[in-house]
């Protein structure tokens, strides 16, 4: 298989599952518990209907949207994503480029593999930092004042890995950060030689937003469970997300809201939007879809607080579907994740451009001009 033969994202999470070591592929592919949720992400959009109309003339649309301030081609963020030089030695530096080229928003985590330094001066079109609080706050606090100097657009305070999801895919390969090569997993990384050489010959491994503070998960191999369990601050309440938020100044967002009671407390404290999302099943298993939520948050806060989607996007009109039930923007990771890793930037631009079609071609074959008509009337659930 190779690039050319990829027309949607499950071709692209095909083509990864064949250039990656197992272990590799089963930390992006993988999900907690029985992975139930991560499929009902998806599962979830088949549960509404597109209603079109016709004759509306739309030989010419447009697909841009505003989103925290920042003007969007497509109602689509690239939603931040950890250790991305691990799934392809261009990492994060390849999202950056293909979501500047695409004119959409991207984001980084703590645990990137490239700076916030790097990124902030590497792109000029919006980009979001998403947060990890930390109990080292020290660590909280110099993350914050990098994102202010190197000018990102938004942080999204991540409030669902109080603890990690259990993650059994991970526990049995023995996935760690940086990875560990083990007679248990050994076999699957000789198999694929090409991730091999990047892996040890290109940039060295390093989390550089976290260097500077902890050594686990830098230099020292560690489970992304153990990582969360140990190192991340579980006692991070309201008045943490308040004083963020203060303390950042600028466009600011919750990553992980799920109902609407914490919908309208984000909107209380200050929030310019919640993303929707259960970390892409790999949490609480047996949540809720974002789509399925989104409603009910739409109803409690809709007009308040921008709402965006995240998780279970594999379709243009997955996205369409999102912004019809009131969302602001539709988001994902493993929708460029796989793309990654299957071809680097060169992948991750093939992705954007299929769903940049499918959006285009939805929205034509809806009778829409513009995303603003992407209105409930035109949306009817199963």
């Amino acid at each position: 298989m190779k690039l050319t033969d990829c027309h949607n994202i499950d071709d692209f999470r095909s083509l990864a599952k064949q250039r990656l070591p197992w272990p590799v592929f089963d930390y992006i592919d993988g999900a907690a518990d029985d992975e139930v949720t991560k499929a009902r992400n998806t599962a979830a959009f088949n549960s509404a209907d597109l209603v079109p109309d016709v004759l509306a003339g739309v030989e010419s649309i447009d697909t841009s949207c505003t989103i925290l301030g920042r003007k969007s081609a497509l109602p689509l963020i690239l939603s931040p994503t950890a250790l991305q030089r691990v799934f392809h030695w261009q990492g994060e530096r390849a999202v950056a480029r293909a979501a500047e080229k695409f004119g959409v928003w991207c984001g980084i985590s703590s645990l990137a593999t490239v700076s916030i330094e790097e990124i902030g001066a590497l792109i000029s079109t919006p980009k979001m930092f998403q947060l990890y609080v930390h109990k080292d706050k020290g660590l909280n606090r110099s993350m914050i004042e990098r994102c202010q100097a190197a000018k990102f657009d938004a942080i999204a305070l991540t409030v669902d890995t109080i603890v990690s999801g259990k993650r059994e895919r991970c526990a049995r390969s023995g996935f760690t950060s940086p990875p560990k090569f083990t007679p248990r997993n050994l076999l699957g990384y000789a198999m694929k030689p090409r991730w091999g050489l990047d892996y040890v010959f290109r940039e060295k491994f390093a989390l550089p937003n976290l260097d500077t503070h902890v050594k686990e998960g830098t230099g020292e191999a560690v489970s992304i469970a153990g990582y969360f369990n140990t190192m991340l601050d579980q006692s991070m309440d309201w008045k943490v997300a308040e004083q963020i938020r203060n303390d950042w100044g600028g466009k600011f967002a919750l990553k992980g809201v799920m109902s609407a009671a914490d919908a309208r407390r984000a909107a209380e404290i200050g929030a310019d939007a919640i993303m929707i999302s259960n970390h892409g099943g790999r949490q609480l298993d047996g949540s809720r879809a974002p789509f399925d939520q989104l409603t009910e948050i739409v109803d409690a806060v809709g007009g308040k607080i921008e709402i965006i989607c995240d998780g279970g996007v594999r379709r243009g009109t997955h996205a369409l579907k999102a912004l019809c039930a009131g969302a602001t923007a539709a988001s994902g990771g493993r929708l460029y994740l796989y793309a990654l890793a299957a071809a680097g930037q060169a992948g991750v631009e093939r992705a954007l451009g299929i769903l940049q079609d499918e959006i285009e071609r939805g929205m034509k074959l809806m009778g829409v001009k513009s995303v603003d008509q992407l209105t409930s009337d035109r949306l009817r659930w199963r």
